[in-house]
């Protein structure tokens, strides 16, 4: 797991469990863009939407540790298929990072292993900062996160008081801004807002940050807000989606090809739709393309992907024609209109 906020320290509150009901799973399909809420594993706010919308296949694009709330991406049936279209995306987040401190896990949820003394800071430090560390930079991954080594996760050697070597990784920063503030308890904090590469640490990110400050630190609030061409205000709550009657959750999903924003569409006319669902290569008369979504038209609905090459259409990853129909039968129920008795 190499995404910006994800860690595997002290074990999540039990907040995300499920009810003990057993439910009918049904096929769906599409993307929840879910606000994920503070103190609930990735895993577990998946498990939690996937049983209410009785989803029988789902998956997540990047994960986010309990610390963290904001932007999860959720996929769900024919959504899975292309959810590593999402996994290299860029990510934006807006973090505190606690000065004087410094914890075994980077975070809040770490003990307290040492604390410095916090110099004086202007704004001119943290812009120097800031800029310093803006462009590629390598980061050396925590201990406490999933990475593997020798088979083993970071982590695991972490909760047995082992430290390995770590090789660096480059990722890049391509936008800080930092805030000098006073955070919840008092204490000096800079306030974080950072637009990143897949794979950075922001836990790591603050260290640093606070280093360079002439100090340590830790993050003690991390919200993730956009992923892609995902932000925020797209996003909806567990509790709003619960909150909603059962007939109008599926509502809340998104089209699957929301997860092909750079994709050329081309859309084909029924007899080359049911080619190019074989697996057929389809002559175009269009500019060679190295990433398409394409349609059938009768009616309108995602096939698949594909790359234009030479004049030909050559699928990529493909939808099947049971998935097709769900997903057709999906939306009409979702524009249903709502019936009272």
């Amino acid at each position: 797991m190499g995404d910006s906020a994800a860690h595997a320290g002290p074990k999540p509150q039990n907040q995300g469990s499920l009810p003990r009901v057993r439910v009918q799973r049904r096929p769906v399909h599409g993307v929840l863009l879910l606000d994920k809420p503070l103190g609930f594993s990735s895993n577990q706010a998946l498990q939690k939407a996937k049983w209410l919308l009785r989803a029988d296949k789902a998956g997540h694009t990047g994960t986010l540790d309990p610390l963290a709330t904001g932007v999860l991406p959720l996929c769900f049936g024919a959504a899975t298929k292309f959810s590593q279209q999402h996994l290299d995306a860029h990510k934006r987040y807006h973090a505190v990072l606690r000065l004087g401190q410094a914890t075994a896990t980077g975070d809040a949820e770490g003990d307290v292993l040492h604390t410095a003394d916090v110099p004086p800071l202007t704004l001119a430090d943290l812009e120097r900062v800031a800029l310093s560390m803006t462009g590629p930079v390598l980061q050396v991954p925590p201990m406490y996160s999933a990475l593997k080594k020798d088979g083993k996760a970071l982590y695991e050697y972490a909760r047995a008081g082992l430290e390995v070597e770590r090789e660096a990784r480059a990722v890049e920063i391509f936008e800080l801004k930092l805030a000098l503030v006073l955070d919840v308890q008092g204490f000096t904090a800079i306030e974080i807002d950072v637009a990143c590469s897949k794979g950075t640490y922001i836990r790591t990110l603050g260290e640093d940050i606070a280093r360079a400050l002439g100090t340590v630190g830790h993050l003690r609030a991390l919200r993730r807000t956009q992923t892609g061409n995902f932000t925020e205000a797209d996003c909806i709550s567990i509790d709003v989606l619960e909150a909603l009657p059962e007939t109008q959750r599926l509502a809340a999903l998104k089209p699957v090809d929301v997860l092909l924003p750079h994709h050329q569409p081309v859309t084909l006319i029924d007899e080359d739709a049911g080619r190019f669902l074989s697996g057929l290569r389809r002559r175009l008369a269009v500019p060679d393309a190295t990433e398409v979504a394409v349609y059938g038209s009768q009616p309108r609905s995602l096939l698949g992907t594909a790359h234009i090459s030479g004049g030909e259409l050559v699928p990529t990853r493909l939808l099947n024609p049971l998935e097709i129909q769900q997903i057709l039968a999906q939306a009409e129920i979702a524009c249903a209109p709502i019936t009272k008795t």
